[in-house]
């Protein structure tokens, strides 16, 4: 993926809820007091980052492995459906800590290679970092999350500041999207 399109989807999908957030913040942390318990969100969750490692697993030619990858895909799968089954509580936290991961790695890929034509590279990788260190942190300690958004939405004013902090970031991604790496 290129890394301007890139940029520009984080940016979109990461501002998209903030909107939501600054309009209507009651609203918006009864949203996201819900969530970490929330079993179709982290099913839906879980099935989609599944699906996508699947599908890096797929992509990656493995010469030393190449025999036992169908076996290596089934497992992986089956590691995926039943955690939906067996592992449901904080799943929606588990799931969305699986796919930090997974954007993680998307984004490194897509930044490498331009490390040396612009320092604003760095943005991204060091969100991507960010982003590798809170999918392992939540990944093991998912009622941290549920803790720091109970935190974080304990009154409407704090909600409406860190709404307007991350939109502010988002809107400056999609614009070294438009900018800096429109030739990338």
């Amino acid at each position: 993926m290129r890394l301007s399109l890139l940029a520009i989807l984080l940016g979109a999908g990461l501002g998209t809820p903030q909107l939501y957030g600054l309009v209507n913040p009651k609203g918006f942390s009864a949203c996201l007091r819900k969530f970490p318990r929330h079993l179709p969100s982290g099913i839906f969750l879980m099935l989609l980052a599944t699906s996508w490692f699947l599908w890096i697993v797929n992509q990656e030619p493995i010469a030393d492995f190449s025999a036992f990858k169908p076996y290596m895909l089934a497992a992986f799968a089956a590691v995926g459906l039943l955690s939906c089954v067996y592992v449901r509580d904080f799943l929606a936290v588990r799931g969305l800590a699986v796919i930090f991961l997974l954007l993680a790695k998307t984004m490194v890929d897509a930044g490498r290679p331009h490390l040396g034509q612009t320092a604003w590279v760095l943005v991204i990788q060091v969100w991507a970092y960010v982003l590798v260190l809170a999918g392992l942190w939540f990944t093991v300690t998912p009622w941290k999350f549920r803790d720091f958004l109970n935190w974080s939405t304990a009154t409407e004013k704090r909600v409406k500041i860190a709404s307007a902090i991350r939109l502010a970031f988002a809107i400056f991604i999609v614009a070294l999207g438009l900018t800096a790496f429109r030739a990338m």
